[in-house]
């Protein structure tokens, strides 16, 4: 599948417009190896959106929470104690890092996580909260806690 492409302007754009859940249901966090799809629209319900949040099986601590416009343009993600990343660029990054779209390269660049913008990458709960502020999320969904979250 070919990636889609738009401006970085648009993508700020997308990022910084206020977004209310439209889940009818309350979202269950998934236990390990799991993914839950969280169905967002802007205020004046024109764009559409989704944040994924998403518990590895095998290394119980990675997570990633994943904000996508349009529902299949990636705007940003948060990827947290898996393994590290290589930029387009060469530059090595750590495993708790950030990726946010860049003009002709969608989300392949990574920047290390800016300090005091999510208080406690330990807590599974709290960083999806201050997930959901960096992305604009004016109404979060209700969300229905599992076994392993926190």
């Amino acid at each position: 599948m070919a990636e889609l492409e738009i401006s970085a302007d648009e993508a700020k754009e997308l990022l910084k417009m206020d977004k209310v859940s439209t889940a009818e249901d309350p979202v269950e966090l998934p236990d390990l190896g799991g993914r839950a799809d969280m169905p967002f629209a802007s205020t004046d319900s024109r764009e559409e959106f989704c944040i994924s949040f998403t518990r590895s099986s095998i290394m119980l601590e990675k997570r990633n929470h994943h904000l996508r416009g349009r529902k299949v343009i990636g705007l940003a993600r948060l990827d947290l104690d898996g393994p590290g990343h290589r930029n387009p660029d060469g530059e090595e990054i750590g495993p708790r890092h950030l990726h946010v779209y860049r003009e002709g390269y969608g989300l392949k660049y990574a920047i290390e996580v800016p300090q005091g913008l999510f208080r406690n990458l330990d807590d599974p709960l709290v960083t999806l909260e201050d997930f959901f502020r960096y992305c604009h999320v004016v109404t979060p969904p209700k969300i229905k806690k599992s076994l392993f979250t926190q």
